[in-house]
């Protein structure tokens, strides 16, 4: 027992590590990490349609004004409400003037959230990074599962 308090004591130390970078003005919502600047992402809600067994969720506009040249982002977020791991994030297309995501029922292999990494940097802060290299298109993080604040929608271009 005198042994286990030590370590579990250097391993909060560790998991609260303090984040020498800038901070979000907001919670809740995910910035682009661009050297030592933050750009707060586009917030929108999605709009939900059902297709047959199928789900397409779609966002006005046919492209994020929030715009990266970083083809593996990284994202700083400050929560409140939100639980970083439960966030998620997904490619979309642009058709006509909105972007959409359709989610099938029984997707494909390479169907579905992309892979990202979510580590605590902070009491309250929380990096996000894009564990793959994301080709140029349309993006968005969103909390997963259902309820208030499923649909909300943090857009991004990578160009």
């Amino acid at each position: 027992m005198r042994f286990l308090v030590p370590v579990l004591l250097f391993t909060a130390a560790l998991w609260a590590q303090d984040y020498k970078g800038p901070v979000p003005p907001k919670a809740d919502v995910p910035y682009l990490l661009h050297a030592s600047t933050l750009i707060e992402t586009e917030v929108q809600t999605a709009h939900e349609e059902k297709k047959k067994d199928d789900i397409l969720y779609w966002i006005d506009g046919p492209s994020s004004p929030v715009r990266t040249p970083l083809a593996e982002p990284i994202f700083i977020i400050r929560v409140d409400k939100l639980r970083a791991d439960k966030i998620e994030m997904y490619r979309f297309s642009s058709k006509k003037d909105r972007r959409e995501l359709l989610l099938k029922d029984k997707p494909r292999k390479d169907e579905g959230p992309l892979h990202i990494s979510v580590t605590k940097v902070g009491r309250d802060l929380y990096k996000i990074e894009a564990s793959e290299v994301l080709p140029n298109g349309e993006y968005s993080l969103s909390p997963s599962g259902t309820g208030p604040g499923s649909n909300q929608a943090f857009s991004f271009q990578v160009y």
